[in-house]
């Protein structure tokens, strides 16, 4: 794997084709002086390209520049897609008390444009790949946009396809079904299969994912085909038949030397800046600029989970309201008594003890002066500080510096999709095997990480041997005292922990199951309808006539058929 340097950085982010081929991307036509015309595009500047918008549709941009957007280097809020599932499921703090004003159609352009942006890039660089024989740019193009669009299904539900970025004078192209888009993605797949085997006249010199490895991009292509298939099994009885067989195969991620992850640079904050997205938000002169789940927190704090040093760095010892005397610049809600709903319900309110400060799920206060008291992202995923009990404030240079990660697919999440389709067909001893294993491979991979990335801290503090294996227990413990509803809950809160950094696929899971039940609802008592998938943008719905807004955001994706989940 290569990790992305400043002069790449460069390099492709200056030279990057920004067309407009229809609405779906943007209306403003005005020509870009520091843009590529197609007649000078190369395919490897547009390869470059794609491969780095297409994980920042996942992880947003450090940079705030309203005047930007991510194919230019900035975004407008830090979001993505997994910061979005993050809120949602509550392995970050959501910060609104009620759903329907927290996520508008306003507040998607983002998403929307670049997933645009990235598909106009791949059908520009398709036929210049094509002409040259070079089959291998090709099948990494292919497997993105499958990602890709699967991904924008799963958000948005019917979107343009078939016809986006076909036709210049296209400016409104008809949405195709979520169904049709996942069949066109499994086909695409194949493609991409078929172009990795291939004899290419010359490979790309820039792969940021596998570096050129062939065959870990095949088993990536199965990998993505199995959570299609996954994803679609209550919509399609032959789903679970066709997620076996690729997994008796073998022939997919099962090792963590082959997950499919984007690994951050960490070489400046100015632009470009090439630090993992989360640490640029956080670890800033003011602090943190996100707050940490207390549900999450609070979960592997009292279960001793042996990846929390890693996941979160405290920067005060001390919560207001349980350790400390609270005033106007922490914690108002330490002032205020918990809402009935979360007393009935035995979820904890406001503040956590042992400096874990963090905010509830839809706390919507005002943010005051606290970004260098509450806790932040730690070393794992994003490169930043590991918690070895120093309770110092965090700076524009702490820890690792924004040297993280960003998982797409991974051997321990195949293991939990493994134990989702044991589960689903009732086969609950093979669940919590391939669980385990799953727990196994997340513990090891986030100790591996940090490994090189301590910066300073006191190794001591990390968790020994016998504390992972005293976890894991306890874990194989509650799952055999639990019945069905329970060891779906086990493997729920299993798999949010693991997926810590990436919140598509628990989002995806949450919707697909139902699971876990204990999530700490929304602190507003009526807080709206669980989110089933998001409005279109705004500007999308004015400008095209073919899209039409939802009447809400219940709408469900196709393949999502398993009702509201009971938290809200």
């Amino acid at each position: 794997m290569k990790r992305i340097s400043k002069n790449i950085f460069t390099a492709f982010c200056g030279m990057a084709l920004v067309l407009v081929s229809c609405e779906t991307t943007e209306l403003d036509l005005t020509a870009n002086p520091n843009a590529l015309t197609p007649d000078l595009a190369s395919a490897d500047f547009l390869l470059n390209s794609i491969q780095e918008d297409f994980v920042r549709q996942f992880e947003g941009d450090a940079d705030n520049d309203p005047n930007d957007n991510w194919a230019s280097g900035g975004n407008t809020t830090g979001d993505g897609f997994n910061e979005l599932g993050m809120e949602l499921t509550r392995i970050v703090n959501m910060s609104g008390r009620n759903y329907v004003s927290t996520y508008q159609g306003s507040d998607m352009s983002d998403e929307w444009s670049n997933a645009y942006r990235i598909l106009a890039n791949i059908r520009t660089m398709e036929p210049l790949a094509m002409d040259a024989d070079l089959t291998h740019h090709i099948a990494i193009a292919q497997f993105i946009e499958a990602y890709l669009f699967v991904t924008m299904v799963d958000f948005f539900g019917d979107v343009p396809y078939s016809e986006a970025a076909i036709a210049d004078d296209n400016f409104n192209p008809a949405p195709d079904s979520g169904a049709s888009i996942y069949d066109a993605a499994l086909a695409l797949l194949d493609q991409s299969i078929a172009n990795f085997n291939s004899s290419p006249s010359a490979k790309p010199p820039t792969d940021f994912y596998y570096a050129g490895d062939e065959d870990q991009w095949i088993k990536a292509c199965n990998t993505l085909k199995m959570k299609i298939h996954l994803q679609r099994r209550l919509v399609d009885g032959s789903a679970l038949a066709s997620f076996n067989a690729i997994v008796a195969g073998g022939n997919y991620i099962d090792a963590t030397a082959d997950d499919l992850l984007f690994a951050w640079g960490a070489t400046s904050a100015s632009q470009p800046d090439n630090r993992h997205p989360r640490y640029g938000i956080n670890y800033t002169v003011s602090g943190g600029g996100d707050y940490m789940s207390n549900w999450l927190m609070n979960l592997m704090d009292t279960t001793d989970d042996p990846r929390t040093r890693y996941y979160f760095y405290r920067q005060s010892e001390a919560v207001p309201g349980a350790e400390i005397p609270p005033n106007e610049e922490t914690l108002n809600c330490s002032l205020e008594a918990p809402p009935q709903h979360y007393i009935d319900g035995g979820f904890t309110f406001c503040n956590l003890p042992n400096g874990f400060w963090g905010r509830d799920h839809g706390d919507a206060d005002g943010i005051p002066p606290d970004g260098l008291l509450r806790t932040v992202y730690g070393t794992y995923p994003v490169g930043g500080k590991f918690d070895d009990d120093t309770f110092t404030a965090i700076g524009l240079v702490a820890g690792a510096a924004g040297l993280g990660i960003s998982n797409l697919l991974t051997a321990f999440g195949s293991d939990f999709m493994i134990a989702e389709a044991a589960m689903a067909s009732g086969d609950a001893p093979g669940a919590k095997a391939a669980m385990l294993a799953g727990l196994d491979k997340s513990v090891a991979k986030v100790q591996a990480f940090a490994s090189t990335r301590l910066a300073g801290a006191d190794a001591s503090f990390e968790p020994s041997a016998t504390d992972i294996s005293d976890y894991r227990d306890a874990v194989d413990a509650a799952w055999d005292a639990a019945d069905t509803a329970g060891q779906w809950n086990i493997l729920a809160e299993q798999f949010w922990i693991a997926s810590f950094g990436n919140g598509v696929d628990p989002y995806n899971f949450y919707r697909r199951t139902g699971y876990p039940t204990t999530l700490q609802p929304n602190l507003e008592p009526n807080p709206d309808v669980f989110i089933r998938s998001m409005y279109y943008p705004t500007n999308s719905v004015n400008n095209n006539s073919n899209i039409s807004q939802k009447p809400d955001q219940q709408q469900p994706v196709f393949w999502d058929t398993a009702g509201v989940p009971a938290a809200n």
